[in-house]
């Protein structure tokens, strides 16, 4: 059986989507905390006596601006079997890359030598950021074929506001800044997430909002004034330019995640879009190539429930009703199951998306939320609703945190949102959704974004069927 070193090794990059569904299952779990800033190693080893706890942590340095991690990833992923760099002894999935999306810094982190304890190797100061790229706020790493892709949702000025957001790269191997990625931006100027189709040599891209418009929270008045992000755009990976806006209609407000196939010969996935200003509802849009022209089509829509003014946040008061609040999907790697996180009412929904233009809701948890504030399966209170999702590399396990960030967790949760941690068990035949009462992680801080060892559904992008 390998080891928990064993996964670490160049063993974690897998051809296929089914080699890693049939890999070792995860041993530990980093987890983003905020407030203080720090990665947390959990136990996810049913068999260890110190499952679901805290084994481990690594603290980022006292800055004056807090860093705020997010979505942090792996220096090297399976992608990578398939660009320049394949073959080659010096890959491994070893290092975490974690930006700082308040103070434009960027830690590298070790976790080689020992997996539970990671260690600094190298701090990239926001200086370097700014001036390689033009951009700032690096939020999202993924790791591509030759290298690693950065979002950084401001622009190089102070306030980060005065110019397009957009997506840079840095070396693999010694973590140097490579520059920004994009020749042509087209009409994109806002960032959020980016994900591709390899086989089709297509980056596809996503909106939040510039600077001014989150980091002190949302902006009532931009929101229903439609000023947030609301399209998807398209780059050509050779040349970099892009080709294609595909606007979702600006009522649908800030397109988040996006979750591509893994399957590298098709062209679809989907988009999270926190809310519809006409209902409040949340939804997921379809995106699909047809022919030469990117399209998406909206195929799943949550509504917002009612409630009374006297029992809401001050934020959604006038408002009357919770919205679902979409914060993060995940797509199981058989592309079968697709996981929707409802921050705002406290579930997790799954929907079988064997046919993705007809999504079919499976499953609900219940978890938190402003609506019920439902307890945890232990018996433990939930602060916040379930925010941020990972699934295990084979899809049984779906993991969960319940910050979204700092400023806005405030707005929507303003009794306070104590740091945990769930998991969901995942059945095998049918894909019902339970609870593990057993797993109930606390941190001392706030949490955001899950990484698996040896990779997981949100990581990894495959180069071979």
């Amino acid at each position: 059986m390998a080891t928990t070193h064993d996964l670490h090794s160049t063993k974690s990059l897998y051809r296929t989507a089914d080699d890693a569904m049939a890999a070792p299952a995860e041993k530990l779990a980093y987890v983003a905390l905020l407030e203080p800033d720090a990665i947390a190693v959990v136990d996810t080893d049913e068999s260890s006596p110190s499952y679901g706890t805290v084994i481990g942590r690594w603290d980022a340095p006292p800055q004056e601006t807090p860093d705020e991690f997010h979505h942090y990833g792996w220096n090297t992923c399976s992608s990578a079997l398939g660009g320049e760099h394949a073959g080659h002894d010096d890959m491994d999935r070893r290092y975490l890359l974690v930006p700082g999306v308040r103070s434009s810094r960027i830690y590298v982190l070790d976790t080689g030598p020992d997996p539970r304890n990671p260690h600094l190797v190298r701090t990239i100061e926001p200086e370097e950021v700014t001036s390689a790229t033009g951009y700032s706020r690096p939020h999202t790493i993924h790791c591509g074929p030759d290298g690693v892709f950065v979002s950084g949702l401001g622009s190089g000025s102070g306030d980060g506001n005065d110019g397009p957001a957009g997506i840079f790269t840095m070396d693999h191997s010694d973590f140097s800044i490579t520059g920004a990625w994009e020749a042509d931006h087209g009409s994109q100027s806002m960032a959020y997430d980016f994900w591709w189709h390899q086989d089709a040599k297509v980056l596809v891209s996503s909106e939040w909002a510039p600077p001014r418009l989150y980091e002190d929270g949302l902006v009532p008045e931009a929101l229903v004034g439609r000023q947030y992000g609301h399209r998807l755009h398209f780059f050509d990976m050779e040349t970099r330019k892009h080709i294609q806006e595909v606007d979702l209609g600006d009522e649908n407000q800030m397109v988040l995640e996006l979750r591509p196939s893994h399957d590298p010969r098709q062209t679809f996935g989907f988009a999270g879009v926190v809310i519809d200003v006409t209902d409040l509802s949340g939804s997921v849009f379809t995106w699909y190539r047809d022919g030469t022209e990117w399209k998406a089509q909206k195929t799943i829509s949550i509504p917002a429930v009612p409630m009374a003014a006297e029992d809401l946040p001050p934020l959604l008061a006038g408002f009357g009703a919770v919205p679902p609040v979409i914060t993060d999907i995940g797509l199981s790697l058989d592309d079968q199951y697709l996981y929707v996180a409802c921050w705002g009412t406290g579930e997790i929904r799954q929907y079988d998306v064997s046919d993705p233009m007809h999504p079919r809701l499976n499953s609900i948890v219940e978890v938190g939320g402003i609506v019920h504030h439902t307890d945890h399966s232990s018996g433990k209170p939930w602060g916040g609703g379930p925010q941020m999702i990972e699934i295990s590399r084979d899809g049984h396990r779906v993991y969960s945190t319940n910050s979204l960030y700092s400023t806005w967790d405030r707005q929507f949760y303003p009794e306070g949102i104590p740091g945990a941690m769930l998991k969901i068990d995942v059945d095998p035949d049918g894909g019902a959704m339970t609870l593990d009462p057993k797993f109930h992680v606390e941190f001392p801080a706030r949490a955001h974004q899950v990484r698996l060892e040896g990779g997981d559904c949100s990581t990894d992008t495959f180069c071979f069927v």
